[in-house]
């Protein structure tokens, strides 16, 4: 029995392959050049041929993201901004340019060395949760571990749900949590290998907007704790919660900026009803 990663990021037990907010249960974060940048990209393009065209999805992208940053990318559809993530996730190659992750050139690495990066470097979280669904939720974020050959992953699962508010729900399938907890599964399986960069494409699509600052208020404390953040979200109050909002249009940066009042999760979650709070008794 192996792990296999899939081309999109998911983790999934085969048979016969030929082939955070960190805890003391953790291992410490990997150290790094204090000026080195987390994500550092040069020129970068992806083109598609379609027929006899030829799509330019990203045309020459310049930027940096340094190690704690907390960054939403932005956009309209056909801007970009999924292939992008797609590229710095090292889901897919680029057509050309230059990518440095955590200061090791990936852009023209072959697939097992991609699948390598994505284990050691990268934590991935998916708007549709992608939880195998007859597994429990500590065995959900336990495949990372598995797949990286490490024997202590049982103690490292449960430290990752204990950090994101689920250690009493571990022996639980993902059918018996709500959207909110399946996402925070999800975001303990990302954080499991200690990642030096956290990637969330549309994290809050599919959940209400109680739920959705729930989930933002765990990005924040990660990023608190100095994990590096960057999500794709379509939805201009969640890209509030961070610290930096990069906009794509027709394949380029077209806006690069800091956010100025940075919305923080846990408060605006005073400001919402709470539908497990007990009924107000009437007089």
């Amino acid at each position: 029995m192996r792990i296999e990663q899939f081309s999109n990021g998911l983790w999934i037990l085969k048979e016969d392959l030929s082939h955070t907010l960190v805890s003391s249960n953790f291992s410490q974060p990997r150290a790094t050049t204090h000026k080195m940048n987390i994500i550092e990209v040069k020129g970068l393009c992806k083109d598609y041929v379609m027929g006899d065209q030829v799509v330019h999805a990203l045309r020459s992208v310049d930027l940096t993201v340094e190690p704690g940053e907390f960054v939403a990318i932005m956009g309209p559809s056909g801007s970009g901004k999924s292939t992008f993530m797609n590229l710095i996730g090292c889901l897919d190659r680029p057509s050309g340019g230059a990518y440095l992750l955590n200061g090791e050139p990936v852009a023209t690495m072959g697939d097992n060395a991609l699948a390598d990066v994505r284990n050691r470097y990268l934590g991935f979280i998916f708007q549709n949760f992608n939880l195998l669904p007859r597994t429990s939720a500590i065995k959900n974020v336990e495949l990372p571990l598995m797949y990286a050959g490490v024997k202590n992953r049982t103690e490292r699962a449960k430290a990752a749900l204990e950090t994101v508010g689920l250690a009493q729900r571990m022996d639980h399938k993902p059918s018996e949590l709500s959207g909110g907890q399946q996402q925070r599964v999800a975001i303990a399986r990302a954080i499991v290998n200690d990642p030096v960069l956290i990637l969330a494409d549309e994290p809050t699509g599919n959940l209400d907007s109680r739920t959705s600052e729930e989930i933002m208020a765990v990005f924040q404390d990660l990023n608190r704790q100095g994990k590096t953040v960057v999500i794709v979200t379509h939805e201009e109050d969640i890209a509030l919660h961070c610290k930096r909002i990069i906009r794509f249009k027709d394949g380029r940066v077209l806006v690069d900026e800091r956010v100025k009042n940075q919305v923080d999760a846990r408060e605006a979650l005073k400001q919402l009803p709470n539908p497990d709070a007990p009924p107000i008794a009437v007089a």
